[in-house]
């Protein structure tokens, strides 16, 4: 099937169910979730939202595409094989991939398995020549990739911004990641860390780093090895503070934790994109690869991801920024 998602820890929300009853009404396609979704489910709905688009390209490229007209819209591109996408949770949290990938799959004719996992770990995939393109946000770690000869080259995607989650007191609202670091290690309130190498992790630590504090010292510090989705539960069941995306912040229902800090220039978030080097591995599909690389850096791939977020929230979830490769 066109989608299909590993290795995501992320447990099912009621999201999903609303996301399918909106599908079901933009396509015509009967409900298939009658309660908070499982794993099985949610494969089901992947198929069903992805054979949506394939069957009625007029709705597709109303929604993804919006020059085109009901009368010179292209036709779905025939089923070439399948790539593997490896990239972080939070491109998985925020829904931004089950926005985009059937479009990928009308348009190109190639099928997309998923892993999400942290950035350390959807790196070490391509190391180890078990994914054919990275979608990740660690740039730094991304140039060594590919410097290091595991990666072809890297673009840079879009980007958002990270946020300081936390409880309303007693950190005050601010713009000073440094003194809110500072303020939870002097006053020892809880944190709760992703602690899985991930993009937003290795963020995490550049900030405790950058305000002069070893957080392994901290009584109430906890490294929960989750992915983001699952680490924002459960900061918000300890009444904690934590650093998220604030794509994935934005896709959380009935927190009880509040934005404590944002719009540091210090919380830029950048994603990037990375060819596998097909020298890895006979297995990698390097002509898929380099046709996900193109398409997503494309001006309309680039409007479809600045168009995510904007009836929900009124704001793009992420900014599309692949002319600054140029």
């Amino acid at each position: 099937m066109p989608l299909r998602f590993r290795h995501a820890k992320v447990p099912a929300k009621p999201g999903y169910a609303r996301r399918n009853d909106r599908v079901c009404r933009e396509t015509g396609i009967p409900s298939i979730l009658e309660k908070e979704p499982d794993m099985k489910n949610r494969r089901i709905l992947y198929a069903a939202v992805t054979a949506a688009f394939l069957l009625s390209s007029n709705q597709l490229f109303a929604r993804g595409r919006p020059q085109d007209t009901a009368s010179g819209a292209k036709a779905p591109v025939p089923v070439k094989g399948n790539i593997i996408l490896s990239t972080t949770t939070s491109t998985q949290d925020s829904g931004l991939l089950e926005y985009i990938l059937p479009v990928f799959t009308a348009e190109t004719g190639w099928t997309v398995d998923v892993v999400s996992v942290g950035t350390g770990a959807a790196l070490q995939m391509g190391r180890d020549g078990q994914a054919d393109v990275l979608l990740v946000h660690a740039k730094a770690q991304e140039l060594e990739f590919v410097a290091e000869g595991h990666g072809l080259r890297r673009f840079d995607v879009m980007y958002n911004d990270f946020i300081v989650a936390g409880p309303k007191t007693p950190i005050a609202y601010n713009s000073d990641v440094n003194r809110t670091f500072t303020a939870i290690a002097d006053q020892d309130l809880p944190f709760v860390s992703r602690g899985d190498n991930s993009g937003t992790h290795t963020m995490e630590l550049s900030l405790w780093k950058s305000a002069g504090i070893d957080p392994g010292r901290l009584s109430k510090y906890v490294s929960v090895g989750q992915g983001m989705g699952a680490t924002l539960q459960m900061a918000d069941e300890m009444e904690a503070y934590t650093l998220a995306d604030r794509a994935t912040w934005l896709k959380q229902k009935n927190m009880g934790l509040v934005i404590v800090c944002e719009k540091d220039p210090s919380l830029l978030n950048l994603y990037g994109v990375i060819a596998v080097n097909p020298a890895k591995s006979a297995k990698i599909n390097a002509q898929g690869a380099q046709d996900f690389v193109n398409w997503i850096l494309s001006p309309s791939t680039q409007n479809l991801i600045a168009s995510y977020g904007l009836a929900e929230f009124g704001d793009s979830l992420f900014t599309p920024n692949a002319q600054a490769n140029n």
